[in-house]
């Protein structure tokens, strides 16, 4: 399930984080991947704990905060701080998939990478789709800036070479409460199906027993 979220930064937080990344200092993303993806891994980003990857992150996790539909669809219980990479002319990103767990910086404790995301920090460049491969085949993702992409961590994916221009994103994970993606998939259908027929008829009777359904299918499928 792909499902892309427009708008998650402001106009303002935008800028901001733009301002910031343009006097940046980058390195060799290599230095944070694993074994096998290093060897198809062209790209650079912050360091993830350098000053400016903690402080823009905390924006980037504050935006998220307020997203009802990130919230709907990752069901988060768990976020990885994000990390900050850019793709410069010719670089790319070859198939990989996440790691599973991931230790969290600074802390003993680690999380279960059951979403990917992207946070697409501009949109002027050509190239440098991501693309994903699901049952579907190999779907890409390119938005405009300030929104972002959350897919499965299970997938095979990749970005495609920067032909013109440069790619800036923030990336991330998240450990979801309900781990099973078709379980997920449900509760957000579920979810989206009440919310539409609330707009149309909102003290329809049908309006509170679905979410009643929503709720004790998310206690029944829930981790805490």
């Amino acid at each position: 399930m792909l499902i892309p979220i427009p708008e998650v930064l402001t106009k303002t937080e935008l800028e901001t984080i733009q301002s910031r990344l343009a006097g940046a200092a980058w390195e060799d993303g290599r230095a944070t991947a694993g074994h096998q993806s290093a060897r198809v891994k062209h790209n650079l980003q912050l360091s993830e704990t350098g000053v400016d990857a903690r402080e823009l992150g905390e924006i980037v996790l504050k935006a998220l905060g307020r997203s009802a539909l990130f919230m709907t669809a990752a069901l988060p219980r768990a976020v990885f701080p994000p990390l900050f990479n850019k793709y410069e002319q010719g670089m790319s990103f070859g198939a990989h998939v996440d790691n599973a767990i991931r230790p969290l910086p600074g802390s003993p404790r680690s999380i279960r990478t059951d979403l990917s995301a992207t946070l697409f920090l501009n949109d002027d460049y050509d190239g440098g789709e991501l693309l994903i491969d699901d049952a579907a085949g190999s779907r890409a993702a390119k938005l405009p800036a300030g929104s972002m992409i959350l897919y499965p961590a299970t997938t095979l994916h990749r970005v495609a070479p920067v032909t013109r221009g440069q790619r800036v994103a923030a990336f991330f994970w998240v450990q979801s409460m309900v781990k099973d993606e078709g379980e997920r998939r449900l509760l957000f259908d579920l979810d989206r199906a009440i919310v539409e027929l609330g707009r149309g008829a909102p003290d329809h009777p049908a309006v509170a027993r679905l979410t009643n359904v929503y709720h004790n299918l998310v206690r029944k499928w829930g981790e805490v």
